[in-house]
């Protein structure tokens, strides 16, 4: 059986509609005030999941890092020595490293420079888990060979339909020619439009100031029996204080605090706030004037022997009435918006069922605290002052 609270609302929906314009206004504004969540929280997931994308792809155990690594948009890099070390240890079983920088690629046809992230893999034993890039080995043994990210913004060329036209395709790194010789997809984000793959070996011409014994990140496997925990405690304990043994969970956290911390994450969380705020004030103007027209009625009803508390469990019906009619306009107006945002940006922006939940009970909580905010008016509907 249901709560008395939910038993009513055939009432609250008649008391509603009865002004349908202003039914429709209150309505528009949840569905602007959840839209605006939506967006925020949306490009905020889309930061982190773009910025930590190259982390979920990486296979690994536990990952060396520089102790003062904070971004791989920004490199710390340390000793590779270090790296080489670790395989003296219990547990360990391979390692490999990893080169990143961020170059200036020229679009083939526009001739417009354009940083992008270069990825520098040992092709004979690949750090990254994406089929594609390992299909193209032994082409990136070849120097002067790299695969393009055809998730990257379009700013950097049609280089993924030339590239299928012809099989590969010229192109100007840091002012060197390189042949495009594949594709892979990784994605764009907030730290870098697009990225390539190359070989150590043409990463470290790409990059002629760049240290050949200085490595950005490096990845350690670890036999089947071993205990991750332990190796890492392990090497930390034994290694000198110029890297860091992490796992690959606290490697993306690393990079997921990161972009938190530089007002990008206070940004997107002051707009959710904004839009909760905005809500609430419709919502109680709504539910002001409603009582405000029907004091009269409420009333008589109180003259009648209704309670404050039936008349406020009215009002509080036709908030959560227009908690969930308004969310439904503002999930479908985002899950648009999130498709145009993506087309624009080619950030991996979507609905997600825990963002939709969290954001429908910011919406039920906002029209909660608007009805017990109008209620202040209900109580004042005294019968003696209006006969």
């Amino acid at each position: 059986m249901l709560p008395k609270i939910f038993r009513r609302i055939p009432l609250a929906w008649l008391q509603l509609k009865k002004e349908k314009t202003r039914l429709a206004v209150a309505l528009a504004g949840i569905a602007f005030a959840d839209m605006l969540m939506f967006v925020q929280l949306g490009l905020l997931d889309a930061l982190f999941d773009s910025a930590t994308k190259p982390h979920q792809n990486l296979q690994a155990d536990l990952v060396l890092i520089n102790p003062q690594f904070q971004t791989l948009f920004y490199i710390k890099s340390f000793p590779r020595e270090r790296l080489q070390q670790t395989l003296a240890y219990d547990g360990v079983k391979s390692v490999r490293p990893l080169y990143a920088d961020i170059a200036q690629w020229r679009n083939p046809q526009n001739r417009l420079s354009r940083g992008i992230l270069v990825w520098g893999i040992d092709p004979a034993n690949p750090p990254f888990d994406l089929p594609e890039v390992n299909q193209h080995l032994d082409q990136l043994k070849l120097l002067d060979r790299v695969l393009f990210d055809r998730a990257s913004r379009p700013e950097y060329g049609p280089i993924p339909d030339l590239v299928k036209q012809h099989g590969s395709v010229e192109a100007e790194v840091n002012r060197q020619t390189v042949q495009t010789v594949g594709l892979f997809q990784l994605g764009a984000s907030f730290g870098a439009d697009g990225n390539i793959v190359a070989s150590d070996s043409t990463f470290l011409k790409l990059f002629p100031n760049y240290q050949p014994n200085q490595i950005a990140v490096g990845l350690i496997n670890l036999k089947p029996d071993a205990d991750v925990q332990k190796v890492r405690s392990q090497l930390q304990a034994s290694l000198p204080n110029d890297v860091k043994v992490v796992t690959p969970q606290e490697f993306a956290q690393i990079e997921i605090n990161y972009w938190g911390n530089q007002g990008i994450g206070f940004i997107f969380g002051m707009g959710v706030a904004v839009g909760f705020i905005v809500g609430i004030v419709i919502v109680y103007q709504i539910l002001y004037s409603d009582v405000s027209d029907h004091l009269p009625e409420y009333a008589t009803l109180k003259a009648m022997g209704y309670s404050d508390r039936y008349l406020m469990t009215m009002l509080m019906q036709e908030a959560l009435l227009l908690a969930a009619l308004g969310f439904i306009p503002g999930l479908a107006l985002s899950i648009g918006l999130y498709q145009i945002t993506y087309a624009a940006t080619l950030l991996p922006i979507a609905m997600k069922l825990n963002r939709a939940i969290f954001v429908l009970s910011l919406t039920i909580i906002m029209c909660s605290v608007s009805g017990a905010i109008a209620m202040r008016k209900l109580r004042a509907a005294d019968p003696a002052d209006m006969f």
